[in-house]
């Protein structure tokens, strides 16, 4: 019995001493090295292809080395091959600091401090009270719970919105596609942390910025297919928006002549929001590589029907 590692090599050698420490009877393979393909049973990628799953002829899991799957092109992975995605706390944590980072940032109006500054410009604003700033989290999974969770000490009024819905204490929470514009009417600063699926791709829009509350904020952490990025400047020109903190593109790195670089009301992070941590990650891994030999369910299984 054996698993394929394909991605970084740095995170594969921590990954390969954790494998030989806690479940030595699993052969570690690192890409491309595979060796007698029949053996492989586990495999950890980043995104795969039809060749590389036909080559493996015994796989049964595999496991996403990142939080979601929606890079993975789930039409080349058969059918019974189980899809996990990452449940790495460390990922998680980093999330949560970004988020609140990110909203506390927009809260205190850094982003008006920040252009009055290059304008040599003295221009205090007098603070909102967290009590009166409505801040909203669209995707109710781990990384939105853990988000919500560490903003509620900080005083905001909190909503979660989720195609499902789903009780969160201390939020007051929208379900479904007719919640939506009640859940954006009601968002001073909204964060996205949705999977990106068909139905999620270009949420945020031009429709959905006119239900926000004018002179709102966003801040998109989810994927670049979230964001139609031509809406996006027309919205902080015209006043509807008044900053965005963007740390995913539908394209990465963003090219030299991308207007986001520029544009004073959006600050722009290049995808470092959370990271999957190496040490950590291969505990989880291997916690999941454990219950499947048991017959166990697995943490964090895709479900293929529904995309994450």
């Amino acid at each position: 019995m054996a698993f394929l590692f394909k991605s970084d090599p740095t995170r594969g050698q921590i990954w390969r001493a954790a494998f030989a420490r806690q479940v030595p009877e699993v052969e570690f393979r690192t890409w491309p090295e595979v060796g007698d393909a029949a053996d492989i049973r586990y495999l950890a990628a980043w995104t795969v292809t039809r060749e590389l799953m036909e080559s493996l002829p015994n796989l049964e899991v595999l496991f996403s080395v990142g939080a979601g799957v929606d890079q993975l092109d789930l039409t080349q992975v058969p059918p019974h091959v189980r899809v996990v995605r990452m449940l790495d706390p460390g990922l998680t944590e980093s999330m949560v600091e970004f988020v609140c980072l990110s909203v506390l940032s927009l809260h205190r109006d850094l982003p008006h401090y920040r252009q009055a500054q290059g304008e040599q410009r003295w221009a205090p604003l007098v603070p909102a009270a967290a009590t009166r700033r409505r801040v909203g989290v669209m995707g109710l999974g781990n990384l939105g719970r853990a988000s919500l969770a560490a903003l509620r000490p900080l005083g905001f009024q909190l909503s979660g919105w989720s195609r499902s819905g789903a009780a969160v204490e201390g939020v007051r929470t929208y379900a479904g596609a007719d919640a939506m514009p009640a859940f954006l009417g009601a968002c001073d600063i909204l964060v996205c942390l949705l999977p990106l699926t068909g139905e999620t791709r270009g949420i945020l829009c031009r429709k959905s910025f006119a239900l926000l509350p004018r002179g709102a904020a966003i801040i998109n952490v989810g994927r670049g297919g979230h964001l139609v990025e031509d809406d996006l400047i027309p919205a902080l020109e015209a006043g509807q928006l008044s900053a965005a903190i963007i740390d995913v593109l539908n394209v990465e790195p963003a090219p030299a002549d991308h207007p986001f670089w520029r544009h004073p009301r959006i600050w722009l992070t290049p995808h470092v929001a959370s990271r999957t941590r190496d040490d950590s990650s291969a505990d989880v891994l291997i916690a999941n590589i454990v219950r499947h030999k048991a017959g166990l369910a697995m943490a964090g299984e895709v479900d293929r029907d529904r995309g994450y």
